[in-house]
């Protein structure tokens, strides 16, 4: 049999599950391990299916098959043939190419020193660069700076020397830079410099090859998929086995994120500023896991609790998800990576919520435009992601795009085949959706006006401190401090006394002088919780807070 065939037949089957099916496979893998495809997108279609078999393994020996040829992956002939067709696959062996967040830059940086490179060549930005060239100097420097013509390249190559790359240069110095975090991070981001990295398992780069959680237990598939729709009242009341993870297990898992994300061109924050001390794996049986991780402290928003999961099946990467919570109520963002997609997508989807409930206790879901289709989304649009959340009973708030659903499901009862045209589903798409199991009510995310909140903060601030905003900082804490009876603030956790300063101009806008002592001393817990490890703790602390959650409502309303 031709490898073109081989190949299909293994696409055929990878999904398949019963007896025979597994010795089949192992059959198909063999015959491909010492074959030599003949295009890119043969290589990259037997590597997805690897990855996907590694999640899925009927047994242990197509597990070892799977695994052995997924390590020797980056050494096989025709890889390395259509290497240059191959790159920004993040398959082991290749290379990507992305314009790294400056965060994400330093930590590839620091991890694989001389790995990453500039790609100088369509460059935009030298004239900027070259301004700010002497910020990244020393001031004996200035004076070649000033005198000597060199390119912006040139100078790079020289101010870096012979043992540092121009891109672990640029990244060093931009980070030595002065001030704020957020100002350097800007300062970076604005040279929109755009690195080359590769993927060489020997220098220890990442790739999606070899992407795994190691020890996590394994799942044989020995039963088909399970591509039903959940019910979702049932999910929620399924509990997932939840353990809390080491530092050292927590920084491994961050780490494992990142690289998901960077291998498939995406940063996300939450990944990014992951806290290892926050970090839990949620078991939800038959090898599927979610790695939830909370943020550093100093990243946290205001108000809402912000956590992703790396969805793990068998210790694969399969996706991701990004949550908030507030007001027994969150935001949902749902991925599935490309290689499982329309596996059991539902069923994964279900026990999102069922972890997401666990984990801040809310009752109420939103989706957002983005996930939808909405917002530029056109993948999302394309695929039909609003039906896919309208079918297992999200429902948007707008008379408008409920009218429309309608229309749509009667013109799909009456003529077979109808589908929604992309116009439509744009329409449909620009508007929050929502599912809850409790009463509907308009303290959620995507309904309630937190915007209007810090417009509130800012008004103080603004009138009692005018430009001089650090004072204003200093004397809320102070005020508020006062009134709730609080004292040695200085001799806190940093991370605590932190959210204090951060929180007190909100507390002098609550009206607390009101509230009884035992709601002022549940008030400072609060603002504890959310310096504390878990930031899951201040949600449920401040959702039980009748007092607190009544004063911001009222302020919300503006």
């Amino acid at each position: 049999m031709g490898t073109t065939k081989l190949l299909r037949e293994l696409e055929d089957v990878r999904s398949q599950f019963g007896p025979g099916m597994g010795r089949r496979k192992c059959e198909l893998l063999r015959q491909l391990g010492k074959a030599r495809l003949p295009t890119a997108a043969a290589v990259s279609r037997l590597h997805e299916s690897l990855c996907f078999l590694r999640a899925h393994p009927d047994d242990a020996e197509l597990l070892a098959v799977v695994t052995a040829q997924l390590d020797a992956f980056h050494r096989r002939a025709d890889l390395r043939r259509h290497r240059r067709a191959l790159a920004e696959s993040g398959i082991a062996g290749t290379t990507l190419r992305y314009s790294f967040f400056a965060d994400t830059a330093r930590w590839l940086s620091d991890r694989l020193p001389g790995n990453l490179r500039v790609v100088w060549d369509g460059f935009a930005n030298e004239a900027l660069l070259a301004q700010r060239l002497p910020l990244l100097a020393t001031w004996p420097e200035t004076p070649g700076l000033d005198e000597v013509d060199l390119s912006v390249r040139d100078w790079v190559r020289r101010l870096a020397g012979p043992d540092t790359s121009d891109a672990d240069f640029l990244i060093t110095r931009c980070q030595r830079l002065g001030g704020s975090a957020a100002s350097r991070e800007t300062f970076f981001e604005e040279l929109d410099l755009e690195f080359e990295l590769d993927l060489a398992p020997e220098g220890g780069a990442p790739s999606r090859t070899r992407a795994l959680a190691a020890g996590r237990p394994v799942h044989f598939q020995r039963a088909p998929l399970r591509r039903e729709r959940p019910e979702l009242r049932t999910e929620l009341r399924r509990p997932a086995r939840e353990r809390t993870v080491d530092r050292a297990t927590g920084a491994r898992l961050i780490a494992l994120s990142r690289e998901a994300m960077v291998l498939r061109h995406r940063d996300l924050d939450a990944f990014a500023y992951g806290d290892p001390d926050d970090v839990r794996l949620f078991d939800c049986g038959d090898g599927l896991e979610f790695a939830v991780i909370g943020m550093q402290p100093e990243r946290r928003l205001l108000l809402e609790a912000v956590y992703a999961y790396l969805t793990l099946k068998n210790g694969v990467p399969i996706g991701y998800v990004l949550t908030s919570g507030l007001f027994g109520s969150s935001e949902i963002a749902y991925n599935v990576f490309d290689t499982w997609r329309g596996g059991e997508a539902g069923l994964v989807y279900g026990r999102v919520l069922g972890v997401t409930r666990q984990l801040y206790g809310s009752d109420t879901f939103t989706i957002f435009p983005y996930q939808l289709g909405g917002e530029g989304n056109t993948e999302g649009l394309a695929s039909g992601s609003w039906w896919f959340y309208q079918k297992l009973g999200f429902r948007a708030r707008d008379a408008e795009v409920l009218a429309t659903m309608q229309r749509e499901l009667a013109a799909m009862q009456q003529r077979r085949g109808h589908r929604t045209d992309l116009a439509t589903l744009k329409r449909l798409a620009a508007h929050n959706v929502y599912w809850s199991a409790g009463r509907t009510r308009d303290d959620i995310l995507g309904v309630f006006p937190l915007g209007n909140i810090g417009l509130a903060v800012t008004d103080l601030l603004a009138r009692r401190f005018g430009a001089d905003r650090e004072r204003g900082e200093r004397i809320c804490a102070d005020e508020a401090a006062k009134l709730c009876g609080v004292r040695g603030v200085r001799r806190w956790p940093a991370a605590e006394a932190l959210w204090w300063r951060r929180w007190s101009p909100l507390i002098l806008l609550l009206g607390v002088d009101r509230w009884t002592a035992a709601e002022r001393r549940a008030l400072v817990a609060v603002v504890r919780a959310k310096g504390g490890r878990r930031e899951s703790d201040y949600v449920r602390r401040l959702d039980a807070h009748k007092q607190l959650r009544a004063g911001l409502r009222r302020l919300a309303k503006g």
